[in-house]
């Protein structure tokens, strides 16, 4: 009889089996213990503010909160896709986002190759700070270099045109010049910032191709071309990637440019009116919680959707490249 209990005792024993995961917390301990912190972080910043999403299907009152405010359904949403609105601050969102990826990225890696054929090592840390300086500047203080350039009547640019005796232009009237102004900014401020990092890819591109290269004649240009460039291809499509899924949003997160280089002059907005600026103002101005909610939902759902079909198209063309 004793034997029977002992036979099932070691059956039960046998059948008992620790899940991977649990073998691998246990063997990795010390790893996921220095990840903690870390992930708490992620957590209480990132993921438990989500829960305020509910508030774009709310009419949301502060003083009830959101599990006291009143549900609306999608109203929030049909209210914000019938403005006359929408369609001309999505539509100058993305243009512009588009044009800041394909200029800013190209313009970038073109200088971080220049820089790169600077032999003195002063010189070429030199001209790494210096175009790296205007991405540390506040857009504000951007807004009054600018304003100090443009400005009607002590503007650089207008006293160069009197002298010349051409009538001054009012910069802050004309939408037009706006939809050059805006991305020469962007240019300005964020280019040197992705030279850098381009420049920082390049050094860790191995001599020896090169040096094959001049053996086989290659010119400097074809140099490029040939071998910088596709080398710098994972870093070009982690950084692409990382912006398409900000496109919906002003300059990737600075919206402060279309909001404080225009002055808020409303005559401009047809050219500087963004998908952010427009959720600032109505949250300001109306105080419509549920409605601004509404617009940042959409924003992030199309920029969520648009991270996954561009990864799914570079992993068609170089499965390594992709990000997952």
């Amino acid at each position: 009889m004793q034997d029977l209990i002992l036979q099932s005792k070691q059956k039960t024993k046998k059948k008992i089996r620790i899940p991977p995961f649990i073998k691998e917390l246990v063997k990795n301990k010390t790893i996921y213990l220095m990840m903690l912190p870390g992930l708490l972080f992620i957590l209480i910043v990132y993921y438990l503010p989500m829960i305020g999403v509910v508030i774009a299907f709310q009419e949301f009152n502060p003083f009830k909160g959101i599990w006291g405010s009143k549900w609306v359904g999608f109203s929030n949403f049909e209210f914000l896709f019938r403005s006359d609105a929408v369609w001309q601050i999505t539509l100058n969102t993305i243009v512009y986002n588009v044009i800041f990826m394909v200029t800013g990225l190209g313009l970038a890696l073109a200088m971080a190759i220049m820089i790169n054929e600077i032999s003195n090592r002063f010189f070429a840390g030199f001209y790494k700070s210096v175009i790296l300086l205007p991405y540390l500047l506040s857009w504000v203080v951007a807004e009054y270099l600018l304003y100090s350039f443009l400005s009607i009547d002590k503007g650089i640019i207008n006293q160069l045109l009197q002298a010349f005796g051409v009538e001054p232009v009012q910069w802050y009237s004309e939408p037009f010049y706006w939809r050059f102004i805006m991305p020469a900014a962007y240019i300005w401020k964020n280019v040197g910032y992705y030279a850098v990092i381009f420049a920082a890819g390049i050094t860790s591109i191995s001599p020896e191709y090169y040096e094959a290269a001049k053996m086989d004649g290659a010119n400097k240009l074809q140099q490029a071309l040939k071998i910088t460039v596709p080398m710098l291809m994972p870093i070009t499509i982690t950084l692409v990637l990382l912006q398409a899924g900000k496109i919906f949003y002003a300059a990737f997160g600075d919206w402060g440019m279309f909001y404080n280089l225009p002055r808020e002059s409303g005559v401009l907005f047809s050219a500087t009116n963004v998908i952010d600026t427009y959720v600032f103002r109505a949250l300001k101005q109306m105080n419509d919680f549920g409605m601004s909610s509404a617009i940042g939902l959409y924003q992030s759902v199309v920029g969520f959707i648009l991270v996954l079909v561009s990864n799914w198209l570079i992993r068609k063309y170089d499965r390594d490249s992709a990000l997952f």
